[in-house]
């Protein structure tokens, strides 16, 4: 039904929307074979009362009208059937009911990153108001709205990747190219970055040919290696390699930078998370970086991989088979 629904409007689905409209459709097949057998059992003078089903209804009716905390009590020892069915809908309930906490985190998470950057822009805006405001004031105070500005629209080309990557049928075209070279143009492209904190690049990148989506890992990159010199600090040193490892290629960065603690290093993938939100705030970031690189490379068949001791910097592994044509004709 999701597919049906975006070929006919070309609308794309978060997955978290997928799997709560896959569970409605469920839920009302459920209700109508329930509602059949039940018609077809009393007709035949199989069962006499209809009792039996009555609390199985009444929690369909309870969950349809969006009481997710339903659940039935197992008082069917003496029917399978109905003891199966019975439990069929309590673990529907309780999917329905981690979607939704699912879906309110991420509005909540949504709300807060985007109120942050437009509660400084129009706070700015309104000190710009101030006509006895110096022209190096003004221009200090044009810089914030900007960079605030352009913070929110990163927010926002973030989630309307991560949607498209978790939607039913996501764009994936891979095609044969050189993976070492893709990574070394990334790396000189960010070059004015790295000189500007005189961070000493050690790249070592052996020739590798792939067959991947040269898109969607790009993203995953620049990402990694974005990431390294932000939290690197002045005069630091990032390290960049690749090589063919067996029947796998293996790239590894690795910064100097501050490192992440044990605890955060568990969550680090997860949408909107940031180790250290102060310093990722005022970076620009929106933490969903990680999130995207780790949905690319799932995408992929991929692994991706973290390493960090606080005081003694951060690495990322991610191992990749090199020929996605293959796995996608398995």
């Amino acid at each position: 039904m999701p597919a049906f629904i975006y070929r006919i409007t070309g609308w794309i689905l978060p997955a978290w929307s997928i799997q709560i409209i896959n569970s409605l459709l469920g839920l009302v097949l459920a209700g109508l074979i329930i509602n059949l057998i039940a018609k077809v059992a009393r007709s035949r003078g199989w069962i006499p009362e209809m009792n039996v089903f009555g609390p199985i209804i009444d929690a369909l009716e309870r969950i349809a009208r969006g009481d997710f905390s339903t659940r039935l009590e197992d008082d069917f020892p003496d029917n399978q059937i109905v003891g199966k069915l019975a439990d069929s809908v309590n673990k529907m309930a309780l999917e329905l009911y981690q979607m939704e906490n699912l879906r309110q985190e991420f509005i909540s998470n949504v709300s807060h990153e985007i109120q942050s950057p437009l509660t400084s822009i129009r706070g700015f805006a309104q000190v710009l108001e101030d006509d006895q405001l110096s022209a190096e004031e003004r221009h200090h105070y044009l810089d914030i709205i900007a960079a605030e500005s352009t913070r929110l629209s990163r927010i926002t080309e973030d989630l309307l990747k991560l949607a498209t990557l978790e939607a039913e049928n996501p764009r994936f075209e891979p095609q044969r190219y050189w993976l070492d070279r893709q990574i070394r143009s990334l790396i000189l492209v960010s070059e004015p970055q790295w000189l500007a904190k005189g961070i000493d690049m050690d790249v070592s990148l052996e020739e590798v040919e792939i067959t991947a989506d040269e898109d969607l890992l790009s993203q995953v990159w620049m990402n990694l290696i974005h990431n390294s010199i932000k939290f690197t600090p002045q005069s630091g040193r990032v390290c960049v390699g690749l090589q063919r490892l067996g029947d796998r290629i293996e790239f590894k960065i690795r910064d100097s930078g501050p490192g992440i603690s044990e605890e955060d290093q568990e969550r680090v993938f997860e949408r909107f998370f940031k180790a250290d939100r102060s310093r990722t705030s005022s970076n620009g970031g929106s933490g969903l970086g990680l999130a995207i690189a780790r949905k690319i490379v799932e995408m992929h068949k991929g692994t991706i991989e973290l390493e960090s001791k606080l005081g003694e910097g951060t690495s990322f592994t991610i191992a990749l088979p090199p020929d996605q044509n293959r796995l996608s004709a398995s």
